[in-house]
């Protein structure tokens, strides 16, 4: 494994890939019997579920004497959003338009800024100056969305271009660290690439279970930091595009057998309810 994986990252993770597609809700044993296969004992699971709800991710239901676990509507928005930028990529050429954030928080509003800058990560944005984001994809009214109601913010949006290509480049490799992701990315791939064949071949359903997770996991941190930019603006010999390919073959081949062993242990502890 790349990565070790924390027990409120598999809950997230198990209702991204798998509970969402089977009504967006658990019993409370189910979840700790999913959770069992990567060792993380109930009580760890009880408190996990308990904190997620508190803080707005869960909500909870008695069916009998079964507490049930629900996605919120805030969750599944993450989840959908989330999804798109693992999953999805750009395709099509670049117009050449360069679109900028600059923003104004003020001093007193520390957590705030903190968040904006979080978010504007996320939307792949890179910081070309001290509060100067840019992104070489339109994802300015995410920014918006999350700064409504903020009205201490002043953000300013503007789109230009540069000198051209050379000027283009050096904007990018400021902006982001594209060589250690590059190099991240070799590492991903060096771990996955050599697995597929065992992949295409077949695992046991518990055994698919746990190595899809852990592919989603070791995957689902290069959003945040990979802008997805146009080839143009990449470095020779890039390996993101190779990355994302075998993570999507690797996520396939993984898909069956791990769903068939999940509606197994669902349907099981249904039975016994």
């Amino acid at each position: 494994m790349l990565t070790c994986v924390k027990a409120r990252s598999l809950v997230f993770d198990l209702f991204g890939d798998y509970l969402r597609f089977r009504g967006g809700e658990v019993r409370l044993r189910a979840l700790a019997a999913l959770m069992a296969c990567f060792d993380v004992p109930e009580p760890t699971v009880r408190v996990v579920a308990a904190r997620l709800r508190k803080e707005g991710w869960l909500d909870s239901r008695r069916d009998g004497r079964e507490t049930v676990y629900v996605l919120t509507d805030t969750a599944w928005r993450l989840l959908d959003e989330g999804r798109s930028r693992i999953f999805d990529r750009t395709t099509g050429p670049w117009d050449g338009q360069w679109h900028t954030v600059i923003y104004q928080v003020p001093e007193t509003e520390r957590a705030l800024r903190e968040g904006l800058r979080k978010q504007l990560a996320w939307l792949g944005f890179g910081p070309l100056a001290p509060s100067v984001w840019i992104s070489s994809h339109d994802r300015t009214a995410g920014v918006r969305t999350h700064l409504a109601g903020h009205a201490s913010v002043r953000l300013d949006i503007l789109r230009s271009r540069s000198e051209g290509p050379a000027a283009d480049r050096d904007m990018a490799s400021r902006a982001w660290d594209l060589a250690g992701l590059d190099r991240d990315y070799a590492v991903l791939l060096d771990a996955y690439r050599p697995r597929l064949g065992a992949y295409r071949r077949g695992l046991p359903g518990r055994e698919a279970l746990v190595a899809r997770m852990q592919l989603v996991h070791d995957y689902r941190r290069f959003p945040f930091r990979d802008p997805d930019l146009p080839p143009e603006l990449l470095p020779e010999g890039w390996s993101g595009r190779a990355a994302h390919e075998v993570f999507l073959e690797a996520h396939g081949l993984l898909r069956a057998p791990a769903e068939v062993f999940v509606d197994g242990v669902l349907g099981e502890l249904a039975q016994a309810s």
